[in-house]
C-alpha cells in the first residue's frame, strides 16, 4: 500500500515509519509545520527543530518526505477554537480537536485526494481492530501511554483511512527499536503540553491574547477574592487560586457574562450526568452492551446507564455512580472491552 506517516519528530512516528517500510509498504514521511518559533528545550512538536528531525529520519530510512505549512489552518482550526472555548467560560481539549480536524482525521482524507494515499499511519498509541462487523479504534497495548481518548472526535468516515503501527507496543519496544535502527531521535523527550502553549501556562497565553479582565471568586454567595479573568480556570482547579478561606475549595462553575469564577466544596464537583454536543458515533448505540464513559484523558472509565437524544443533536448521558469533575469543553469518549465506541464535547 501506499501509506503516509505523519512524522513529528519524534521517536514514535520515526518507528512507524520504519516498520511500515520494513514491510514492505510505499511510505511518505508527512510533516505539519505549525510554529515559526524555534522552541528545541520546551519539548513541544510541530516546530521547526522538528521539522528538521522528520526530514533526517527519512533520509536515513530512504523515503520521500513532505513538509505542509498549515499555521493558518492550525490558527484558525485549533488555536482560535481554544480561545473562544476558553472565553464561553469552558475547557477545551486542543489535542482531540486537532486530531479531528487537522492532523489526523482531516490530514488522511486530505492525502487521499492530494496523494492518492491508501492509508495515513500515525504514531498514536492505539490500535484498528475488528469489532461488531466495523472497523474501530481500540485502547493501545500499553496502558500507560494509550492514547485512543485523543482520537475520540475523529469521524467514523475517516477511520478505514487509519493505521497505528504501534498499538502493540509499549514505548520502551519502541525505543529500542529505534536505537537498533540507529535512529538519531531514539531517546528524544516526549512532547509535553499543549504544543503552541510554548512552555506558557493556560492563564499566561490567555491573558496574552485577550488582555486581563479582573473579576471576583464567589463563594456561597459572597465575595472572597479576586481574579485575572475567568477564561483561566477550569472546574475541579484547587491549585493556583490565591484564596484563603481556612479549608480546601475548588472551582465549580464560571459565569463569563459576570466575570465570575465560583468557588465550592468538593461534593459540589460530582455528577451522574452530563450533555454531549458534536458527537461522532463509531458505532451505533444500539449496537452497545456494556459502555463506559472516560470524562477526561486520566479518570476512569464509568458505566453507563443511559443515553438520550435531545435537540439540535445533542445528547444527555447518565451515569451509575457520580463523578468528580464532569468540565465543559473537554471530551467524553465511550469505550467497551477497550474498544472507542464514540466521543464528543461536554456541553454541561
Amino acid at each position: 500500500m501506499r501509506i503516509a506517516v505523519g512524522m513529528s519528530g519524534g521517536v514514535d512516528s520515526s518507528v512507524s515509519a520504519l516498520l511500515l517500510k520494513e514491510q514492505g509498504h510505499e511510505v511518505i514521511g508527512i510533516t505539519l509545520r505549525f510554529h515559526q518559533e524555534v522552541c528545541d528545550e520546551l519539548r513541544v512538536c510541530c516546530s521547526p527543530k522538528d521539522v528538521q528531525d522528520a526530514v533526517m529520519v527519512s533520509q536515513r530510512l530512504g523515503i520521500p518526505h513532505l513538509t505542509l505549512d498549515w499555521e493558518k489552518l492550525f490558527e484558525e482550526k485549533v488555536i482560535n477554537i481554544f480561545v473562544n472555548e476558553h472565553l464561553k467560560g469552558n475547557t477545551p481539549n486542543p489535542c482531540a480537536i486537532c486530531n479531528r480536524d487537522v492532523k489526523t482525521g482531516f490530514l488522511a482524507r486530505y492525502l487521499q485526494k492530494v496523494a492518492l494515499i491508501d492509508k495515513l499511519a500515525t504514531g498514536h498509541y492505539a490500535r484498528i481492530v475488528d469489532y461488531k462487523g466495523r472497523k474501530l479504534i481500540a485502547r493501545g497495548k500499553d496502558a500507560k501511554r494509550d492514547q485512543s481518548y485523543f482520537l475520540a472526535l475523529i469521524k467514523e468516515e475517516d477511520i478505514e483511512l487509519l493505521e497505528f503501527p504501534l498499538g502493540e507496543l509499549t514505548k520502551e519496544e519502541v525505543r529500542e527499536i529505534a536505537k537498533r535502527h540507529g535512529l538519531e531521535v531514539a531517546q528524544k523527550p516526549d512532547s509535553q503540553d499543549v504544543c503552541f502553549l510554548m512552555g506558557k501556562d493556560v492563564g499566561s497565553f490567555l491573558r496574552e491574547r485577550l488582555g486581563s479582565q479582573e473579576g471576583y471568586f464567589v463563594y456561597k454567595g459572597r465575595i472572597v477574592g479576586k481574579h485575572k479573568g475567568f477564561y483561566a480556570y477550569t472546574v475541579g482547579q484547587r491549585k493556583g487560586l490565591g484564596v484563603a478561606l481556612g479549608k480546601p475549595v475548588y472551582v465549580v462553575g464560571v459565569e463569563p457574562s459576570k466575570n465570575i469564577v465560583y468557588l465550592g466544596d468538593e461534593e459540589e464537583l460530582y455528577r451522574d450526568w452530563l450533555i454531549l454536543r458534536e458527537v461522532n458515533f463509531h458505532l451505533p448505540p444500539s449496537l452497545w452492551d456494556e459502555p463506559k464513559a472516560q470524562v477526561r484523558y486520566k479518570n476512569t472509565p464509568i458505566k453507563v446507564k443511559g443515553i438520550k437524544p435531545l435537540e439540535d443533536g445533542r445528547y444527555k448521558v447518565f451515569f451509575e455512580e457520580k463523578v468528580r469533575g464532569i468540565t465543559p469543553g473537554q471530551v467524553c469518549a465511550f469505550y467497551e472491552n477497550d474498544v472507542l465506541l464514540a466521543g464528543g464535547i461536554i456541553e454541561e
